[in-house]
């Protein structure tokens, strides 16, 4: 008798009578919160969303069945998180997903219901499917506010300017590399603003293609963003690239912010400046030249005037700018361009044009070089035929 009347005891138990094809509501449930704001967020701007399922029962199998979500764009923080807690003294099994939405359009938005396909069992152990659904969910969206620009709604940012090397201390014909790195909490790739234009008075600027990675969060989604260019000073000394600046939201704050990059100057650290000419030392008696010298120059003399009445003309600058065979300058560009030494190429071209005067035909051809040079998709230069071409240039 007490062996029978402790079978029925044990089949009346609240952990078997769980387990049966009747389920009490306070046993499955699934809810959807909103992280709520002091403000009706703005078109574009991340709404983070809990789902979060309470199970009192066996679970054998479980598929959750999102709604499709018309009207925003979304992104789920991770996979599903499952855990134990204590609810009223007992164990209970806990689903939780977090996801962010972004609203594509102003109004009420209604998100729908989701549903939870579970597989559960009954007295026997026998399988059966059971249903749960969330209550859907209502959410007041306001238009973007007018922008001149990108509207760029993001919890938080930061921004970093960063170079290769100092920019005012370059080498002579030497490149630096500039990269603008931003970091956004809330917002996906294609949120970031478009790569802006760099600009400068005087300095060669080859943008390099933007690169934009991701990381999901509980928090939200934080997209890294990389804006790259190579700069260069199109002169021998030294240039100012001008101002950076955008514009973003912070929905903390609920405020437009600016974010403003303030001028460098790029500069060769190598140019000095030009020597001051030299004081004349107190005079000195005057001392007449000797015989041997009043007979050189005689002799010069003699030499220039039959040069002049028999129509020869030859001047020092404008016989090395028409024939490069005279010019040690030309010579040296001549041997670095068949040593394949474009740093060096480059340098003796800028002597060239600082001893000779600024030629538009030799500069459009040095310019040419420096694109080659320092644009990557370019192919490599013939530092031999620039030469040719760059000498040829005389006026």
């Amino acid at each position: 008798m007490r062996v029978i009347l402790c079978l029925c005891l044990l089949l009346w138990s609240p952990g078997l009578m769980a387990q049966s094809r009747t389920v009490l509501p306070h046993e499955l449930s699934l809810s959807v919160s909103v992280e709520r704001t002091d403000a009706p967020p703005f078109v574009r701007e991340m709404i983070l969303l809990n789902i979060r399922g309470v199970y009192r029962r066996h679970i054998t199998r479980e598929t959750l069945v999102q709604p499709d979500l018309e009207g925003f764009s979304w992104s789920q923080l991770g996979p599903d998180a499952w855990s134990e807690e204590l609810l009223d003294g007992k164990k209970v099994k806990v689903l939780n997903r977090r996801m962010a939405i972004y609203p594509d359009r102003p109004g009420t938005l209604t998100i729908g219901p989701f549903v939870h396909k579970l597989t559960l069992t009954d007295e026997v152990d026998d399988w059966f499917e059971h249903r749960i659904t969330s209550e859907p969910v209502s959410i007041e969206v306001k238009p973007a506010p007018e922008t001149d620009g990108w509207w760029f709604p993001v919890r938080s940012l930061k921004v970093s300017d960063q170079w290769s090397n100092a920019p005012d201390q370059l080498a002579s014909g030497e490149g630096v590399l500039r990269v603008v790195r931003l970091e956004a909490l809330g917002v996906t790739p294609e949120m970031i603003p478009p790569m802006p234009k760099l600009n400068s008075p005087s300095a060669m600027i080859f943008p390099h293609p933007e690169k934009r990675l991701v990381e999901l969060t509980p928090e939200g989604p934080v997209t890294y963003a990389f804006w790259r260019w190579t700069i260069r000073p199109s002169n021998d000394i030294s240039t100012i690239v001008e101002p950076l600046s955008f514009s973003y939201f912070d929905t903390r704050e609920r405020v437009a912010r600016e974010v403003t990059i303030s001028a460098q100057r790029i500069a060769y650290g190598d140019v000095l400046p030009e020597a001051a000419p030299a004081q004349p030392d107190a005079a000195a008696p005057a001392r007449l030249p000797g015989w041997p010298v009043a007979l050189a120059a005689l002799l010069t003399f003699g030499t220039g005037l039959f040069m002049a009445l028999s129509g020869w003309r030859f001047t020092g600058r404008d016989a090395l700018r028409n024939n490069s065979l005279l010019d040690p300058l030309a010579w040296r560009l001549r041997w670095q361009a068949r040593a394949n030494n474009p740093v060096a190429v480059r340098r003796l071209a800028r002597l060239i044009l600082r001893r000779d005067g600024p030629l538009d035909a030799r500069l459009e051809v040095l310019n040419t070089l420096d694109r080659a040079l320092f644009d990557p998709a370019k192919p490599p230069v013939n530092l031999r035929r620039f030469a040719g071409d760059f000498l040829r240039k005389t006026p």
